[in-house]
């Protein structure tokens, strides 16, 4: 049952004669309270905020000697009492309300400044079950959401950055804040402790393998208000979650004007396809388009693997971005600023590859310090209308897959590896992805299309467009191999890579049809194998 207002009207103003500051993360916190102090606010604080500001010289009282009650229990109850919830609770305009705190001797509080525990920070760090679990936040979340219900009365700071807009509506009104700049704290008060929720939640849901949890919740922090969204009529920002996955939430922009909606987008694709080659095995570059990779390509060094990839499809790659799987050094960067690039990221990178790329202004270089680990768990989220659709994320790897060949001809063991290659990108290829490779680098991509054929046909297309700006005499999917994220529903598509000179397929398998699809591999001489697990990219 819904509990009754009593509508008794908020005041514009309230003035600031008590705050009480407890924060776990300390920065600004003594020039905050010696400001908060000089204006003649009381402080009232917990634990090593106290002990801090008192060890600058500022008067502050301990919360004990509002509770009257000691901390204990390591600091796990200290604030969790009347003599706190009421001050921060309590109606000022509610004869009720008054009445109770002058029997209990309740000292209203004005302004109420509490940073959480820093659950996430922990849970990154791969700390133990135990330590993770002391690192949640109890106390902290309780006095935000009364402080924050409350905002008709008093204000709520959740956030160090804001220390300087509420000293400056001090100034402006002359010791107190207004009714409207309480309702903007308020909103970021509750915002912040659903999104703090949330990692808790999605942190035990991975914990114990829950898969479909019965409630699921999202949350992060805002990092970056775009220009717009993948149109200039759209409004976007960019939230992160504190997971710590190597990326572009995690990179240092090293120069460049500010990311796009879809350079982020796009980035993010490029990073998660070049992570899938292990750094310590070969050199990889990967160039990606609209989500989709326009040339990807294995090598001894970056500078070959970028060569390779970008003859893909050279027309594509204008404006495209760049993803390395080592650290970028100069030889690599030296060929990738030849052509108008708008993001490359990378693990790290030499100085001398910084100074190159910093002769282009508007290149954005992007270092985050590791690559994801593709076979890391965790979860992807789509929205629909009136709901999210939640999947895991696909780990699945070919180099654990169980090929098996179906076809009267194996393949090679080049034919083998560039199959596994193929069917590594075709993995973050929009499906229905067909992808052509040949020596360790793509020769034609097919992404995103309604039928298996056309986008056979279509890879076959670039490739002989490639070929030819290159003044090649046949075109470079002769002697490849094709990888298909799915099953081939019928024979044609297969046909369509055997026309382009393909002479080994890596597939799902799992049609009704395979039997029909298998004969005519045989019939084209064409080696085929199944490795039993479909990629779809949407």
């Amino acid at each position: 049952m819904a509990v009754p207002s009593k509508n008794i009207p908020a005041p514009d103003l309230v003035q600031v004669r008590r705050a009480l500051l407890s924060v776990s993360d300390k920065s600004g916190l003594i020039e905050f309270a010696s400001a908060l102090a000089a204006r003649g606010v009381e402080l009232v604080s917990t634990g090593g905020s106290a002990k801090a500001i008192a060890a600058a010289g500022i008067a502050v009282r301990d919360v004990s000697q509002l509770t009257g009650f000691p901390e204990i229990m390591d600091g796990r109850v200290k604030t969790l009492h009347p003599a706190v919830h009421g001050a921060l609770l309590g109606v000022r305009g509610d004869p009720e309300h008054q009445a109770a705190m002058h029997e209990h001797g309740i000292e209203p509080i004005d302004l109420l400044v509490v940073n959480l525990y820093p659950f996430e920070e922990v849970r990154g760090s791969g700390a133990d079950y135990a330590s993770v679990v002391e690192n949640i936040d109890i106390g902290g979340p309780a006095m935000v959401r009364a402080s924050a219900k409350n905002h008709a009365y008093l204000a709520t700071v959740v956030d160090p950055e804001d220390y300087a807009a509420v000293l400056n509506a001090l100034e402006l009104n002359t010791g107190s804040l207004s009714l409207q700049f309480r309702k903007k704290l308020a909103a970021k008060a509750f915002a912040r402790t659903a999104a703090y929720d949330a990692t808790i939640s999605s942190w035990f849901a991975e914990t114990l393998e829950i898969e479909e949890p019965a409630w699921r919740a999202f949350g992060g922090k805002l990092q970056t208000v775009m220009r717009y969204g993948e149109n200039p009529h759209q409004r976007a920002g960019f939230y992160v979650t504190g997971d710590g996955r190597p990326g572009v939430a995690t990179a240092t922009q090293l120069q460049g004007k500010q990311l796009s909606y879809n350079n982020i987008n796009d980035t993010d694709a490029a990073f998660e396809l070049v992570a899938e080659f292990d750094p310590y095995r070969t050199a990889a570059v990967a160039i990606i388009k609209h989500a989709n990779p326009c040339g990807v390509a294995e090598a001894a060094s970056l500078r070959d693997a970028y060569l390779s990839a970008l003859a893909c499809d050279p027309v594509s790659a204008f404006g495209g971005i760049v993803a390395v799987n080592r650290l970028l050094d100069a030889e690599a960067a030296e060929e990738i600023v030849k052509t108008f690039t708008e993001v490359i990221i990378a693990p790290a990178a030499t100085d001398e590859a910084i100074g190159l790329i910093a002769a282009k202004k508007n290149l954005r270089l992007l270092v985050t310090g590791g690559l994801p680990d593709p076979r890391s768990p965790g979860v992807g989220v789509k929205s629909v209308a009136g709901g999210l659709l939640v999947q895991s994320r696909d780990t699945a790897s070919v180099d654990l897959m169980d090929l098996k060949v179906v076809t009267r001809r194996a393949p090679s063991k080049q034919e083998l590896a560039d199959l596994k290659f193929a069917f590594r990108v075709a993995k973050h290829v929009k499906s229905n992805a067909i992808v052509y490779a040949r020596n360790g680098a793509t020769v034609g991509v097919g992404a995103g299309q309604m039928s298996r054929v056309d986008s056979s046909r279509i890879a076959a297309r670039k490739a002989e467009d490639a070929a030819e700006a290159a003044g090649l005499s046949e075109p470079l999917t002769k002697g490849s191999v094709v990888a298909s994220d799915a099953f081939f529903p019928f024979a044609d598509g297969l046909l369509a890579a055997a026309e382009a000179g393909a002479v080994a397929v890596i597939q799902p398998g799992g049609s009704m049809r395979d039997d029909e699809v298998i004969a005519a591999a045989d019939e084209a001489g064409l080696a085929m194998v199944f490795t039993g697990t479909r990629h779809f990219r949407h």
